[in-house]
């Protein structure tokens, strides 16, 4: 199950272990249909402004609430502006928040998860009272009070939901390192005069990676999901900036004569977490044996 490190003489896990991952993740069909969304949603994102027929802003009050056509295949805002590119640079938008969102969680989460399982002791108990205080806040409310007081702007709405996500993945960490911590091979690593630095970042990390990409691609889903929700009630970002959530509450306002104005950026969004969610499912349908066929 493990082989011996030559060089340092310690146990570590085989390297075969990723390759079975992957070709257990290929074989689910639902995984593999939502990492195809993924990675063309991502081409989108990166590709909008080729991609898309109109610019984001580019608006012609002579069009304004024209139903879907053939110039204007999603129809247009009531500003005249083309709903199709508008969700084409929403992907932008809302890919750009879930991945920095998820990466702010996971740095500060992580870090503050590896030291409080590792270590223990006065250690754990600061780190843990400070998530629990966390916790104690609902993230929506969390992100809603700090956009409110810092403004509505693409990186605050990032900030915002990034900080309402560190406790999940610091509870996670916390809870692997605590299980690989009392392994032989850390054992061995401690024998041989390793720092307790050199164990965390060599040893420790790469063993914990599992439950935290599991999580994380989830998290990317429900970043974007509270930025829309954020976006919705004009906690977002601005409003000329295109964004689905905003893009939501600016056509509730036509929903009865126009209905796409809602109905496109609702079916991105729904699409879009679904697509990540079948991922992190398979991903974690992948990583534990006893979910492979």
């Amino acid at each position: 199950m493990f082989k011996r490190n030559k060089k340092k003489d310690i146990v570590v896990a085989p390297e075969g272990s990723f390759r079975d991952i992957w070709r257990a993740l290929i074989k689910n069909k639902r995984a593999v249909v939502g990492l195809i969304f993924i990675v063309v949603l991502v081409f989108v994102a990166i590709f909008a402004d080729k991609i898309a027929p109109f610019g984001m802003t580019e608006q012609n009050l002579s069009n304004a609430l024209q139903h879907p056509n053939g110039t204007h295949l999603l129809g247009t805002d009531a500003l005249g502006r083309d709903v199709l590119s508008r969700i084409l640079y929403g992907a932008r938008v809302s890919v750009t928040i879930g991945i920095s969102a998820v990466i702010i969680s996971l740095f500060f989460g992580g870090i503050f998860g590896l030291l409080a399982g590792y270590y223990g002791g006065k250690v754990d108990t600061v780190i843990m009272r400070f998530t629990d205080v966390l916790l104690s806040i609902p993230s929506i409310l969390l992100a809603i009070a700090i956009v409110a007081s810092f403004g509505p702007s693409l990186m605050n709405l990032i900030l915002a939901i990034g900080i309402g996500g560190i406790p999940s993945y610091t509870r996670i960490v916390r809870s692997a390192v605590m299980a690989v911590r009392e392994k032989q091979f850390i054992e061995a690593a401690h024998a041989i005069g390793l720092s307790n630095t050199s164990i965390m970042i060599k040893h420790i990390v790469p063993n914990v990676l599992s439950p935290v990409i599991v999580q994380a691609t989830m998290g990317v889903a429900s970043a974007i999901l509270s930025a829309a929700g954020l976006g919705f009630i004009g906690l977002g970002i601005e409003a000329s900036v295109a964004e689905w959530g905003t893009m939501l509450s600016l056509g509730r306002e036509h929903i009865r004569t126009h209905t796409y104005l809602t109905v496109y950026p609702g079916l991105a969004i729904m699409l879009t977490i679904l697509a990540f969610n079948l991922l992190g499912d398979g991903i974690r349908d992948a990583i534990d044996p006893k979910m492979r066929d």
